[in-house]
């Protein structure tokens, strides 16, 4: 059948397989010459695609084991988070890391040590992980954690499912008290004030930016910065107080065809960024808001991928080191508003300290854009790519389609370390996906 991940870029022909039961998955990986797991496909690029062999996880997606003294869930790898938060939240519990769609796996956010919103408080995805059981090019099931191989539970963190199948995970919950957030919108007129509400709001729990990107002189990085907290039953109205996890269920948009190319021309993206700002700024100040439309806003838009056409997206997200990272967003951004590329899902983040063996974070900020995919827009992913590397920063694979291997090793000194392990541990030849091997993993 054929497969890409979320942003449909690279459309790739794939043999793909469903097993239902340890047994039938352990029969793969002792017959298949090489494969990768897959979890509910929101990967952007290639990275859970082989084109062997496949392997969907959707029939490993039970719940096991709960400690309420804790907030520690057992959970197969294909559990989706937002499973969790449907059986949780009313319980008082919410994901302590979360990215920005409540639909990946506890497999794939593993896989890519996917970060949230409050990576500069909290870290990544590893840091609410307490153990992984992962069945190696063996068949046989290793449980590995900070304690017990943990060489293989760092390199597990962000290796892309590039050192095994994800079979199970303790996870741990925060708990809450509502279902609802305290948002405090900021609206920064430039790039320099967006990064000083970022360095004044280091205690907040949650920050992001909406930005756009196609900004320029004094608009340069103008942007929406929203920070949050869970609100507690005393920040609600007496009404909402009573039901505090009772959020109305809202009516879910859809995008039920492919866009065509001239909507996302920079004119339109001009405009539209433009009244999305003023728009914004004009609710400055706090309210509260759901917690979907807090963390998970595009998941309110079914399909939204197809806005971006029938060839599909390609996005690029860089992290930047603290000190450069003004310089390098300042010359990313001046970059893309000088060749006009349409980019709507513009985000800027901030990362707090983080090592780790593969993972993407390291402090400083994060920087998201959206691009068709078309000659132009690729020609200005390859100039971005090199500023990235000129200001020290590294690279996303979870939403990398396109990069090279030589941009790759450019930009993170981890990589020949990575490999080397994988091929110690007898990694290398079993587990590949089309990105590790466009790649040189």
């Amino acid at each position: 059948m054929k497969l890409s991940g979320w942003g449909r870029y690279p459309v790739l022909d794939a043999r793909t397989y469903r097993p239902r039961s340890v047994d039938a998955l352990r029969d793969l990986v002792l017959s298949e010459p090489h494969l990768v797991a897959r979890g509910n496909g929101r990967a952007y690029g290639d990275s859970a695609i082989n084109t062997s062999a496949t392997i969907e996880t959707q029939h490993f997606n039970r719940m096991i084991a709960f400690d309420p003294d804790t907030g520690q869930l057992v959970a197969e790898a294909g559990v989706l988070l937002g499973d969790i938060i449907a059986a949780f939240l009313p319980r008082g519990w919410f994901p302590r890391v979360t990215p920005g769609t409540k639909f990946v796996t506890i497999g794939g956010a593993i896989a890519a040590d996917v970060h949230g919103k409050n990576h500069h408080k909290d870290g990544s995805f590893r840091a609410c992980v307490d153990w992984i059981d992962i069945m190696g090019a063996d068949g046989e099931i290793r449980r590995c954690s900070r304690e017990e191989d943990a060489t293989l539970f760092d390199h597990t963190l962000g290796g892309m499912g590039l050192t095994g199948i994800i079979l199970r995970a303790a996870i741990r919950l925060r708990p809450v008290e509502t279902a609802w957030i305290r948002q405090t919108t900021i609206a920064a007129p430039n790039l320099q004030s967006a990064m000083a509400a970022f360095e004044a709001a280091q205690d907040a729990t949650y920050s992001v930016a909406w930005i756009d990107c196609l900004g320029a002189g004094g608009n340069l990085g103008r942007s929406l910065v929203m920070l949050g907290e869970h609100a507690e039953c005393s920040d609600l109205p007496s009404v909402q107080a009573c039901a505090s996890f009772n959020i109305k269920s809202k009516r879910k948009l859809s995008i039920p065809l492919d866009f065509p190319a001239f909507t996302l021309n920079g004119l339109i993206v001009r405009v539209f960024n433009s009244l999305y700002y003023w728009a914004g700024a004009r609710k400055k100040g706090e309210q509260l808001v759901d917690w979907d439309s807090y963390f998970y806003p595009l998941d309110a838009i079914l399909g939204w991928n197809r806005i971006y056409g029938r060839k599909g997206f390609a996005q690029f997200q860089c992290a930047l080191p603290l000190q450069q990272a003004e310089a390098g967003l300042t010359a990313l951004l001046t970059e893309t508003s000088k060749a006009g590329a349409g980019s709507f899902l513009a985000v800027l983040k901030r990362f707090g300290k983080q090592n780790s063996a593969f993972s993407f974070p390291m402090e400083g900020y994060t920087l998201a854009l959206d691009f068709p995919v078309n000659a132009k827009s690729l020609a200005l992913l390859e100039r971005l790519d090199k500023i990235t590397v000129d200001h020290g920063g590294r690279f996303y694979l979870a939403k990398d389609s396109r990069m090279t291997a030589a941009t790759l090793r450019a930009s993170d000194p981890r990589v020949d370390g990575f490999k080397a392990q994988r091929k110690s541990q007898g990694l290398a030849t079993l587990f590949q996906s089309a990105q590790s091997e466009r790649l040189d993993l």
